[in-house]
């Protein structure tokens, strides 16, 4: 019975797929049928409203950061944080270091907005246009700008899934920063080494005169003061002084900025957070509308529905056989290489990346118990960067659909396969350490 109830969210999940619909309502059916299911295992309609109640607890906090990466996002946008911050990168582009530059600068962006979304909507689409221009392998530049709009969406203190990850495995977001910055070093450097070899022998038209600052000029006014706001938000990571005061901090560092600087007036500055930016400017708005609490509100309905059914899934024993067998996969391998393997199997079903490090942490909890950290870390450097990996995923089909880049160019993300094949790698070698210390991994 356990293995039709999950063949029949499985089912659920790739009808959505296949028919284009939201996965929220694979999600619903899910929690409709996972409800049902505790019916017949003898569960009172109180007790499962708790038990729903009691998951979608352990994320109220990743909620609350949810809403205030909708503001901050918005305002942002209408303070020219983005804008000026693109305008002055741009200009670093040039056709030999075309991919390195681009895997780059959509590092910094998204380190900065925590977004491959909002990265891939404006970095991305630069440097997917100057490619254009440049004649440039499209499909090569694709695959820089996946892995970039990743990097900060892996490990930025206002990331989404950041904060996701250390909610469910109680873990410090900073320490979970400082974690996965040391495993992220070599892969960094080689997907460095790998794009500049890329781009020194891949032939291209030549430079191409793509003045962002002007098409932005339309709109706003670039001026190093708009980027006051990211930079708080660097010195108050630095210093730790907590995701959500310093985004609020942000926020308000913002407000006069928008009102002032750019000369938005209050009533269109306060709806932005609410519906997101939208610039009068055609081109601009292309490159640039979005944000706001609007924009939060599919992955926050995805996280609260999966939350919701955790602590269901855990008191009825769903995922107990799936469990027992990626714990025995996990004693005959590595912790990591379960895993890995699990995050692999949820990002090809879930489609997105929330839902795949949910799935992830319910079935690979007990791998490493009593070590947080270790099961943070694990969850960022498998799920976080696989997902995106998936063709047929949101996480990656969205940021490269912003760059007018094919599917085919998650085959050149290669900062996305260095860090799983990285981790793995070290933790066989941490495995062999321990069995010649006589140790038990």
């Amino acid at each position: 019975m356990d293995l039709v109830v999950i063949l029949l969210f499985c089912s659920a999940l790739l009808c959505c797929l296949l028919l284009g619909w939201p996965v929220l309502y694979a999600l619903l059916f899910g929690l409709v049928i996972f409800i049902l299911y505790a019916r017949v295992k003898g569960l009172s309609f109180r007790e499962i409203f708790t038990l729903c109640i009691e998951g979608i607890k352990t994320v109220k906090n990743v909620l609350i950061i949810f809403v205030l990466i909708g503001i901050l996002t918005a305002l942002w946008r209408s303070a020219g944080t983005i804008a000026t911050l693109v305008s002055y990168a741009s200009g670093l582009i040039n056709p030999s270091l075309l991919l390195l530059m681009t895997f780059l600068l959509n590092c910094l962006v998204s380190l900065l907005t925590g977004s491959s979304f909002a990265t891939g909507a404006t970095m991305g689409v630069v440097c997917g246009t100057i490619a254009g221009a440049m004649g440039a392998n499209i499909v090569f530049v694709g695959g820089a700008v996946l892995s970039g709009v990743y990097f900060g969406d892996r490990c930025s203190p206002v990331s989404s899934s950041a904060v996701l990850v250390s909610e469910l495995t109680k873990t410090s977001l900073y320490d979970n920063i400082k974690n996965m910055l040391r495993t992220a070093l070599i892969p960094f450097l080689a997907a460095c080494l790998i794009y500049w070899l890329l781009g020194r022998f891949s032939p291209s038209a030549g430079s191409v005169d793509l003045d962002v600052r002007a098409i932005f000029s339309a709109e706003f006014r670039i001026h190093w003061i708009a980027l006051l706001p990211a930079g708080l938000i660097i010195i108050l990571s630095l210093l730790r002084l907590g995701a959500k005061r310093a985004m609020l901090v942000s926020i308000l560092a913002s407000l006069p900025i928008s009102l002032f600087l750019q000369q938005k007036a209050l009533g269109e500055t306060l709806l932005a957070t609410v519906t997101g930016f939208h610039a009068a400017d055609a081109t601009v708005a292309a490159m640039l509308d979005g944000g706001g609490l609007v924009s939060m509100l599919r992955g926050g309905a995805i996280v609260m529905i999966s939350s919701s059914y955790s602590r269901l899934l855990q008191k009825i024993g769903l995922l107990d056989g799936i469990r027992r067998l990626i714990e025995k996969f996990s004693a005959r391998t590595t912790s990591y290489c379960a895993t890995m393997t699990a995050a692999l199997l949820t990002a090809v079903i879930a489609c997105n990346q929330s839902l795949s490090i949910i799935l992830t942490r319910l079935l690979c909890e007990d791998l490493s118990p009593g070590n947080g950290p270790r099961q943070a870390l694990d969850i960022e450097d498998s799920a976080v960067v696989i997902a995106p990996l998936v063709p047929w995923s949101i996480a990656g089909a969205i940021p490269l659909a912003s760059a007018g880049a094919p599917e085919s160019s998650v085959l050149f993300a290669c900062y996305l396969y260095l860090i799983p094949l990285w981790r793995l790698l070290l933790s066989f070698a941490e495995k062999q350490r321990s069995k010649h210390a006589g140790i038990t991994p």
